[in-house]
């Protein structure tokens, strides 16, 4: 069965507005109508169902108009049961922080509305407040997922994240026995197939990765990761490429998946408040199922 919303048309915020002029701008219909499609419940702001006409939009939003409400009938299959309820980890004025589930979108997709921003979404609306996204990590892996509370921040770090992002640390159970620590360059590219691997230097995007060893057996090793460039898949693809694939990992060549889930956990991020320059750090700990691989 086909459980894909239908959409009427899609467009991507170029810089930041309201809802209903944004609507009416690019539309090209009048304010009544784009209020009737709010108040209908037909258009969609990163996949979370909009209905207020003063939403403060930012660049790179996701809007998307509906054919059908998404509680018709002929949308109910993609009305899922709520989700579990997320752990915040960390919130302010200007971000809030939270450990991801593995299994879960960061952000929604034309196939699956269910997403840790649709859950933060209406945790903040009911304190007239919204999410910014500012990064994301794969639907598979789980931990520190960041959302800004603050527009200008969100602008900021949209556009020079890797000047105020200092460290991005995972941790990973890789198939294979790894010893030792070393650091590995390659270059990232991309197929229709939205597989990642690597290739040249003229034709990629370079991507580095430090690891350590901190456990390992014949079969499994915990690695700590380090990345300076998040580039998409970045450490599922250079760890097959060392020939150790990260558990559960069946796009990138994982044949063995011991914890029924992939081995890859955001352990910490830490990243500067551009508006005065304080070092924020996020955190949490690898799930505990990591360490059953190891237990003698």
């Amino acid at each position: 069965m086909n459980n894909k919303i239908e959409i009427t048309k899609a467009f991507k915020v170029k810089r930041s507005n309201t809802l209903l002029n944004y609507l009416m701008e690019n539309l090209n219909t009048s304010r009544n109508n784009c209020k009737m499609l709010l108040s209908n419940h037909l258009v969609m702001v990163n996949g979370d169902v909009v209905t207020k006409f003063d939403f403060n939009l930012a660049k790179e939003d996701e809007i998307k108009i509906l054919k059908n409400r998404i509680d018709s009938p002929k949308n109910k299959e993609m009305a899922k049961p709520r989700m579990p309820r997320m752990e915040i980890i960390y919130e302010d004025d200007d971000f809030i922080a939270i450990n991801k589930p593995n299994g879960v979108l960061s952000v929604e997709s034309d196939k699956d509305i269910n997403s840790c921003y649709s859950v933060i979404s209406k945790y903040l609306s009911a304190k007239g407040e919204r999410p910014y996204i500012i990064h994301r990590i794969d639907k598979e892996t789980s931990g520190v997922l960041v959302f800004a509370k603050n527009a200008k921040i969100h602008s900021i770090l949209r556009l020079h994240w890797n000047d105020y992002v200092k460290n991005r640390e995972y941790h990973a159970i890789v198939e294979g026995c790894v010893n030792g620590n070393d650091t590995i360059i390659n270059y990232l590219t991309e197929n229709k197939n939205n597989i990642v691997y690597s290739t040249n230097k003229e034709n990629g995007v370079k991507a580095i990765t430090h690891y350590k060893s901190l456990k390992s057996t014949k079969d499994y090793s915990l690695l700590d990761i380090h990345i300076d460039t998040g580039r998409k898949n970045q450490i599922r693809v250079t760890m097959m490429d060392m020939g150790h694939p990260v558990v559960g990992d069946d796009k990138y060549q994982s044949t063995k998946n011991p914890i029924k889930r992939l081995g890859l956990h955001a352990t910490r991020l830490e990243l500067v408040n551009p508006l005065n320059n304080e070092l924020m750090v996020f955190n949490t700990k690898y799930p505990t199922i990591f360490d059953s691989l190891f237990k003698k």
